[in-house]
């Protein structure tokens, strides 16, 4: 699949927003404290990567009914659903000089019924002329992402005879309907009702 910049200047991948508030100090803490462990920027992307992964634990996962969309409050909270995973890990990329764009999957329930649009991302790393999606929401059984540049291991690979989509648009900041119904719902079985299914 042909990943496609959503923005042509790759210095839109770089700024921060409400949701990507790489300026805010936990964010640049927690890029300082990794960036001192690691030697390069491969080395601190990785870093980064496991860091949200497995320290923000998906709120699906632990049964916490908090909604968090900010960058700073995922990292304050250690909670959020695979959009909010992500902002936090491009805006940890960010903070880094890395470009980073958010980008998307529509998945399917097993059976076929529309699901809802998982969140990942992309980085563009020093010296690689393309982007690489990572996939930060954290396993559990059944689900084994790993930061890879050398071929996708994405929490879920698409399912093309269920109409699962990779959606190829890199975004430059989170798409308004994913964005909108984070900012909205009260907790997360409101979210559940209305994360769109497709973008």
């Amino acid at each position: 699949m042909e990943l496609i910049q959503q923005v042509p200047e790759i210095s839109a991948y770089l700024a921060a927003d409400d949701a990507i508030d790489h300026e805010h100090p936990l964010v640049r803490d927690t890029a300082a404290r990794l960036r001192s462990e690691v030697t390069d920027a491969y080395s601190y992307a990785e870093a980064a990567y496991r860091f949200v992964r497995d320290t923000v634990v998906h709120s699906a996962d632990s049964g916490d009914m908090r909604v968090t969309w900010r960058a700073s409050d995922v990292l304050a909270t250690r909670n959020g659903i695979c959009h909010a995973k992500s902002h936090a890990l491009v805006a940890l990329l960010r903070a880094e000089a890395i470009p980073a764009a958010l980008c998307y999957q529509e998945l399917a329930d097993d059976d076929g019924d529309p699901g809802a649009v998982h969140g990942l991302i992309a980085l563009r790393l020093p010296g690689r002329d393309r982007w690489d999606r990572q996939d930060a929401r954290g396993n559990r059984p059944g689900v084994d992402a790993q930061f890879s540049l050398d071929g996708e291991r994405l929490a879920w690979p698409v399912r093309p005879e269920l109409n699962e989509v990779d959606c190829p648009t890199l975004y430059a900041a989170p798409h308004p309907a994913v964005l909108r119904s984070l900012r909205t719902a009260v907790d997360r079985a409101e979210l559940w009702r209305t994360l769109p299914t497709a973008l």
